[in-house]
């Protein structure tokens, strides 16, 4: 009975010995086959293939890129210029107005008296002048009389014309359309022809301080700039009249053209960047003041130039390019061409080539999603052999056995 037991646990023992053994095999078996097979599918990676491109015409462009903020092109202040007491305020924030409306006035009184004796005074002048000019005998005194009358005329005429501009600025108009976004006047208030009120600073319509505010503001709503700041080496390409194209985070796209580009910059961190203004094209929807921008200015930009992708120009060590030319039945042709400029992933064919020709490009194509290629490109990522089936639960290709072996068996010492 003790002998049957003891041959039974030899029998155990060797089977869990042998069958962790075994495991140990099988897991470097499928290590050695996920190695092997990643190895492959990595060669299958990088194997190049090709595929044949039209030469055709394209528009080539050099771009300054740069980022901005978003604001009306309207943003104007508006301030009385004569001094008086306002009577009558027409508008309030958030009114929309055209240019030429009537935002506020003030009383008259003293600059209709200014008009008057400034006419008087220029009546007077006009009448000395016209004895002197009737008087002259031809004499040095006669010329001398007459001269200093017309100087006096246009002295009188000066002050006349002030005076009637005044009591024109005593109605105070929108100079530009668009929407009043402040007003910080009321009636009452003693404006003194300048920003603010008068003695005693009387407080706007809003409760705030119009001696330290403009009278009114009125922003546009139809026209926008873009302020945009451009380093040292690329401002030297950007001139007035440049189309720039714009985007917003948002993803909202539009054009504008570059309007002006400062002359003095502003440093930070030791480099210097130039302010640049651009004027949005058209009537974009969607702009909000103060919106990030980005924006590519174009510089240069030439139409129905001869393009290949530049992977299928070669340059050989002597420095001539050439291109492989593929006809209608699939055979290759090495031809010598001329090159240009390279933008982006084209290359300018300036001699050498026709408009639809086709050449030859070398691709990369890299697989290992597990969802393309044949043979050993498939299923590098799914845990398959390549001649089928899955690997064992726990190997990794790539990676070998991760998991634990049956019976508590490891691997390695």
């Amino acid at each position: 009975m003790k002998i049957a037991e003891f041959i039974k646990r030899i029998r155990l023992r060797t089977w869990i010995i042998g069958g962790a053994v075994a495991v140990v095999v099988i897991g470097g078996g499928a290590t050695w086959a996920a190695l092997s097979f990643s190895s492959s599918s990595a060669q299958a990676q990088t194997a190049p293939g090709s595929m044949s491109v039209a030469a055709s015409l394209q528009t080539l462009e050099k771009t300054v890129d740069a980022t901005g903020t978003l604001a009306p092109a309207v943003d104007e202040d508006v301030d009385f210029a004569v001094a008086g007491t306002v009577t009558a305020v027409n508008v309030t924030a958030g009114t929309t107005v055209t240019a030429g409306d009537v935002l506020a006035t003030v009383d008259t009184l003293t600059v209709q008296a200014d008009l008057l004796a400034a006419q008087a005074t220029l009546a007077t002048a006009q009448a000395t002048l016209a004895s002197a000019q009737a008087d002259d005998d031809g004499t040095d005194a006669s010329a001398a009389q007459i001269a200093a009358d017309e100087a006096a005329v246009a002295v009188a005429q000066s002050a006349a014309d002030k005076a009637a501009a005044a009591v024109s600025g005593a109605t105070l108009t929108a100079p530009v359309s668009g929407l009043v976004t402040a007003v910080n006047l009321a009636v009452g208030d003693t404006v003194s022809g300048s920003a603010g009120s008068g003695s005693g600073g009387g407080s706007g319509a809003d409760g705030s301080d119009s001696g330290t505010s403009a009278q009114f503001t009125i922003v546009g709503t139809d026209a926008w700039q873009v302020s945009l700041t451009v380093g040292e080496t690329d401002v030297p390409n950007v001139a007035s009249g440049d189309q720039v194209e714009l985007s917003t985070d948002d993803g909202t796209s539009f054009f504008g053209t570059v309007d002006s580009v400062g002359l003095l910059p502003s440093t930070t961190s030791g480099a210097a960047a130039y302010p640049v203004t651009v004027t949005v094209t058209g009537s974009p929807e969607g702009l909000h003041d103060g919106v990030s921008v980005t924006a590519k200015i174009v510089y240069e930009r030439r139409t129905d130039v001869l393009t290949v992708p530049a992977a299928a120009v070669t340059t050989g060590e002597d420095g001539t390019t050439s291109v492989t030319v593929v006809d209608a039945d699939g055979a290759e042709t090495t031809k010598s061409v001329t090159v240009g400029e390279t933008v982006g992933t084209l290359t300018e064919i300036t001699d050498g080539l026709a408009e639809g020709d086709l050449v030859k490009v070398t691709v990369f194509t890299p697989s290992g999603d597990g969802s393309g290629g044949t043979g050993t490109d498939r299923g590098a990522t799914t845990g398959q052999f390549p001649g089928g089936g899955t690997l064992p639960e726990g190997v990794v290709p790539g990676q070998g056995f991760t998991g634990p072996l049956p019976g508590g068996a490891v691997t390695g010492g």
